[in-house]
């Protein structure tokens, strides 16, 4: 009995051994210990985790099972100079690697080695650390910085693009006060009724300019939301005026079948400006390169909405594109801060709208269709009422 006994006690692990076993079972990072000839001897579970092997598998491996080809050509050379020579190149000091999943993967890593002297010879522990997670914030940071950077600039720019709209708006002033009286001058003298037809096209030109600058202004300038009944085929038809201003679209067919007879719209001009803008310099950019290059512009009445479509004859929108479309950041438009559609979605909603996409709309591209509330005298009282109120209730 007393013997039996004593063979189940020698049996257990000893104090060390269990709190060993603990420390390599428990540690976040991987813990990798192998011998002077880079045969791995232990491998703990996170180590399992990281790679993909059990301990089993790569116990008496070289550790070069580990890593990519370039690092693994090189580790037996790296090993014998240190053991000749002392230099170290990565023991005691730490560095970021890469390591090497089962499946060929790899990944970044922060590998700290440390040494030791045994009765079995030296040994060398490595401790890795998983870099993944912490490179992805790193990268969504970076990104966000990025883009923070570039709506700063957007903001700057909207600033100057005001105050540039002010400033020229006084010269052109100026230069129809001058036609103006230039017409008068001819007409008194009565000499030349094709010089007084000329400067009155000058002066309708200026007139013109003024308009596009004061549109330009109201755009950018920072204000409070304004709701009030919009007439639709102007307001789209200002939004054609503002894009294709500076825009060459000498080969592009733009068909605005928007007519002046619809019902008016109860919404803030300058927020659906915005959306309608971005929705036509999309469709712009989307046919440049299509075989046929079309636009198009329609709007109708259904129930108490209005629905504002936007077509092109591009390469429509990809399936797989279509659930994100409207996050944030997610756009693949060159150049773009991928906060076009969200934006312009958010303003529609707040209007008790929507803006929607269909992949292959009716030129054989994308249409985006824009949902906003025709003006009732309902909607007309709600938007006169102070804030805190609806309205008149029943």
């Amino acid at each position: 009995m007393r013997e039996d006994q004593t063979r189940s006690v020698s049996a257990l692990p000893s104090v060390s051994e269990a709190r060993l076993e603990s420390v390599l079972g428990t540690a976040v990072d991987g813990i990798v210990v192998m011998d002077d000839r880079a045969r791995i001897l232990l491998f703990n579970k996170a180590c399992e985790t990281l790679f993909g092997y059990t301990a089993e598998e790569v116990r008496g491996r070289n550790v070069k099972v580990l890593m990519p080809s370039e690092y693994a050509e090189a580790h037996d050379g790296y090993l014998n100079n240190y053991l000749e020579t002392g230099e170290k190149r990565i023991i005691g000091i730490g560095r970021e690697v890469r390591g090497m999943h089962r499946d060929g993967t790899e990944f970044p890593i922060e590998l700290s080695v440390g040494e030791a002297a045994t009765p079995e010879g030296r040994q060398f522990i490595g401790i890795i650390r998983d870099l993944r997670q912490r490179k992805a914030v790193e990268r969504r940071l970076a990104e966000a910085q990025a883009q923070l950077v570039s709506v700063t600039r957007i903001s700057a720019l909207d600033e100057m693009g005001a105050a540039i709209a002010h400033e020229l708006n006084q010269p052109l002033t100026a230069i129809m006060l001058y036609l103006q009286a230039a017409k008068r001058k001819v007409g008194d003298d009565n000499r030349d009724g094709k010089l007084v037809e000329i400067v009155d096209k000058g002066v309708r030109e200026a007139e013109r300019a003024s308009q596009i600058i004061q549109r330009m202004r109201r755009f950018v300038e920072k204000r409070d939301p304004e709701r009030r009944s919009v007439n639709v085929a102007r307001l789209v038809g200002e939004c054609l005026e503002l894009v294709t201003m500076g825009t060459d679209c000498r080969d592009i067919e733009i068909v605005n079948d928007v007519h002046d007879s619809l019902p008016d719209i109860a919404v803030d001009p300058v927020q659906i400006q915005q959306i309608l803008i971005n929705l036509i310099r999309n469709a712009l950019d989307a046919v440049r390169q299509a075989p046929v290059k079309r636009v198009g512009l329609t709007a109708a009445v259904s129930g108490e909405d209005m629905l504002i479509r936007i077509t092109d004859s591009g390469g429509g929108v990809p399936p797989e594109v279509v659930p994100t479309l409207f996050r944030a950041f997610s756009g693949a438009k060159k150049g773009g801060l991928g906060l076009g559609l969200t934006i312009s979605r958010s303003i529609a909603q707040n209007h008790g709208g929507d803006l929607a996409v269909e992949p292959n709309g009716g030129e054989g591209g994308a249409a985006f269709v824009l949902r906003l509330p025709v003006d009732t005298p309902e909607r007309a009282d709600q938007a006169a009422a102070p804030p805190g109120r609806k309205g008149p209730t029943a």
